[in-house]
């Protein structure tokens, strides 16, 4: 698929609007990232563009990136190391599968809003807000 079919096909305003309240409780940060370059391994370049974007930088080492190759058939979710030591490897099994079913279904938008929201549970249970509320990262859909 190319990636600007893909992109069109996504409802940035419903994404944005499901990290922005998955966000609201917890400290823990969520970013959407779809790549339109051919990728051999999604999950290295997740990796990355997780380094690249500073997600690495969390107070509580808490964010999670939902990243999409579109031209690859590919994506992964890459959690930092505060995320990875609370859920462990099923946890990221379990949310890749869901989301597979539903982009091989084309319900694109729904296969990311998915991921956000269990990112957001995950997070809310281990990482609760904090007083001051920041938003460390912004929520918006990026790509290159």
């Amino acid at each position: 698929m190319r990636a600007k079919a893909f992109l069109n096909q996504l409802d940035d305003q419903r994404i944005v609007a499901a990290i922005t309240e998955s966000e609201r409780h917890t400290s823990g940060q969520i970013r959407v990232y779809i790549s339109r370059k051919d990728v051999e391994d999604a999950l290295t370049r997740a990796k990355a563009r997780f380094m690249a974007l500073g997600m690495d930088k969390t107070r509580d080492r808490n964010a999670v990136l939902i990243y999409f190759a579109p031209r690859s058939h590919q994506f992964a979710v890459v959690g930092d190391a505060g995320v990875h030591e609370r859920c462990g490897d099923d946890f990221w099994r379990q949310l890749t599968a869901a989301m597979g079913a539903a982009l091989k279904n084309r319900q694109f938008t729904e296969a990311v809003i998915l991921a956000v929201e269990r990112c957001g549970a995950l997070l809310a249970e281990h990482f609760p807000p904090r007083p001051d509320g920041s938003n460390e990262l912004p929520n918006e859909v990026e790509g290159d």
